[in-house]
């Protein structure tokens, strides 16, 4: 019994759907259907009922997750353990550097026990099964996120701002309200690009977006810059500064995104404390 099945299976079992389990994973859908089944036929249960339309645990794939949920942690602690002299940590961010970013791999250079960080670029579900498994030391998310597989600290706030085209009509002003925009040019992305993002942001809105969601982030950056109606929400620091063709504004009333370091369910309290004390605002 490897590791990668436990995983494989906690994610199936936490998506309840092989399609969305797969792009988790970041393999094919085929590959993590071989493997349930490999782990079926290995342990002489069924784990998951399936139809054309459903998956469900069983009562022993239940009994299995929560099982195989300790074997993943205690995984991750003797890695930790392992590790525990080294210089290193290993943070998995989105592709960007932004200051709270640049400030805070500053702080853990400038800690009693200083560490060398090593970014990671992952997609934010990635993000956190890697820190499940160990493969990560922290992790960060914005959004509306928590988990029972992992710890998830909160470590700052940042406010929502609109971002629009430099030939919007609101370009100019210094702040903008949500009701001062066309409900209809709100571009989001796709949810499964950053479903804790996606969630916080579509909850601070006023009403269901009209235009379904499409796409990545970059995707409707673009879209939203050339055209003169269209507009999207970020939080503030992830498009850093304003480009020739986007301008952001701050919101009357201001609305904020919290911002987590997520590390393992096995890393020591104190290491998770300075952890979001390098992230802070403060």
């Amino acid at each position: 019994m490897e590791l990668r099945t436990l995983q494989y299976f906690v994610t199936v079992a936490e998506e309840l759907h092989f399609g969305n389990a797969a792009k988790r994973l970041r393999i094919v859908q085929s590959a993590v259907s071989q493997q349930i089944a490999r782990f079926e036929r290995e342990l002489g249960v069924r784990l998951l009922d399936r139809t054309s339309r459903t998956v469900r645990l069983t009562p022993a794939g239940v009994r299995v997750l929560a099982a195989a949920r300790d074997t993943l942690s205690a995984a991750a602690r003797v890695r930790l353990v392992a590790g525990e002299l080294d210089t290193s940590v290993r943070i998995g961010v989105a592709g960007c550097v932004t200051p709270r970013l640049d400030r805070a791999l500053s702080r853990l250079l400038e800690n009693q026990r200083a560490v060398e960080p090593e970014l990671v670029d992952l997609p934010v579900l990635a993000r956190v099964d890697a820190v499940r498994n160990g493969e990560l030391d922290v992790a960060l998310v914005r959004g509306a996120f928590a988990s029972t597989t992992v710890t998830a600290a909160h470590a700052w706030s940042e406010p929502l701002h609109v971002v629009v085209s430099r030939k919007h009509p609101a370009a100019g002003d210094e702040v903008i309200g949500l009701a001062d925009l066309d409900p209809a040019g709100l571009r989001l992305p796709a949810r499964e690009t950053d479903p804790p993002l996606f969630d916080a942001i579509v909850a601070a809105l006023p009403a269901a977006p009209v235009r379904p969601p499409a796409g990545d982030f970059l995707t409707v950056l673009f879209e939203v810059g050339g055209d003169p109606r269209g507009w999207t929400l970020l939080p503030a620091e992830q498009l850093g500064s304003d480009s020739p063709r986007l301008r952001q504004l701050p919101l009357d009333p201001p609305l904020v995104i919290d911002g987590h370091v997520v590390t393992s369910l096995a890393t020591p309290a104190s290491c998770v404390a300075s952890y979001v004390a390098a992230f802070a605002d403060w």
